[in-house]
């Protein structure tokens, strides 16, 4: 079954709504892309063993994970349980050693 067309709003209010949902909508997307990026790239710097990118890659990390809980984008506990399962890993790695 196919999505419902949107229908246009009516009022001028409506109008500037859905223009800007869309401008949202897109730097939302950027953001949870971008936090993804981020996890992933510790992640696979811990998996290759590489102590110091893993270290440095974990600090850059953190403050995106921030940026996107403070913008609401994902919930705060979200962002503290990632910060601290990276976090986790990246002692690990070092300890390893």
């Amino acid at each position: 079954m196919a999505t419902k067309a949107k229908k246009n709003p009516r009022l001028a209010s409506g109008r500037k709504r859905a223009r800007q949902n869309v401008k949202l909508n897109a730097a939302n997307t950027s953001l949870r892309s971008k936090y993804r990026t981020a996890v992933k790239n510790v992640e696979k710097a811990v998996v290759a063993g590489d102590k110091t990118k893993a270290a440095e890659l974990f600090a850059k990390a953190q403050s995106v994970i921030d940026t996107i809980a403070d913008k609401g984008i994902f919930h705060k506990n979200k962002a503290a349980r990632d910060k601290s399962r990276l976090s986790a890993k990246v002692k690990a790695l070092a300890l390893a050693a």
